[in-house]
């Protein structure tokens, strides 16, 4: 079984080889992780090397291949498909251990929680590159894209998003939101997804990305 900083980085380095074709960097490798010395890479590389996911190839600088991923990758890297494997259940042996931060609004902005009041198991396939944290969603206004009062939103950790992403904002430095961002010139439109609730407008300095939304884990 991988470490999640050897899975994390398996998964970038795999994500960058079929991107690019070129494997990335060791401080690509290093900032993706958020590592502070190139010496944890080279011992995540060297441990994977041995475990026979990786191998390093001859005679070319930056040049690593990947040979192998785990059983619980196998179908998050291919076509959905309808008779695919169910993903494993969050407290097996192919989950790692996610700090929840606390609650994110899903509604009005609540303050922002910075420290880790539980563990959440979320299972690996839904896990991408870097670092990762969980928040419980309370309020109701991205129903319509799936996102419920209760549920927990597992999100990437970075500083930036794509438009129509769907992130964690901070807003003026203290309340945190839910919402799908909407980059309008030198404005922010955070997006509700409920007819219920205004679409809100910021300046691009009045908010701070702190992650998007990867998944979702829900109790029944």
């Amino acid at each position: 079984m991988l470490t999640k900083k050897q899975f994390e980085l398996l998964l970038f380095i795999n994500e960058r080889l079929k991107e690019t074709g070129v494997s990335p960097s060791f401080d690509e490798m290093k900032e993706a992780l958020n590592l502070k010395s190139k010496s944890g890479i080279h011992r995540l590389i060297t441990a994977l090397e041995e475990r026979g996911f990786i191998k390093r190839l001859a005679h070319r600088a930056r040049a690593l291949d990947v040979i192998k991923l785990p059983d619980s990758m196998s179908t998050s890297l291919t076509a959905p498909s309808r008779t695919s494997t169910p993903p494993p259940a969050a407290n097996d042996d192919r989950s790692v251990s996610v700090p929840v931060m606390g609650r994110i609004a899903a509604g009005t902005p609540i303050e922002a929680l910075q420290e880790e009041i539980n563990q959440i198991s979320v299972p690996m396939e839904m896990m991408r590159s870097g670092e990762h944290y969980a928040l419980e969603v309370h309020g109701d206004s991205m129903i319509d894209a799936g996102i419920f009062d209760g549920d927990t939103a597992i999100i990437q950790s970075g500083n930036t998003a794509e438009n129509g992403e769907i992130i964690v904002a901070l807003v003026e430095g203290h309340e945190a939101t839910l919402k799908r961002l909407r980059r309008k010139g030198e404005m922010i439109a955070l997006e509700a997804a409920n007819a219920s609730y205004e679409t809100r407008i910021f300046r691009s300095d009045q908010i701070r990305v702190q992650g998007r939304l990867i998944g979702l884990i829900r109790k029944y």
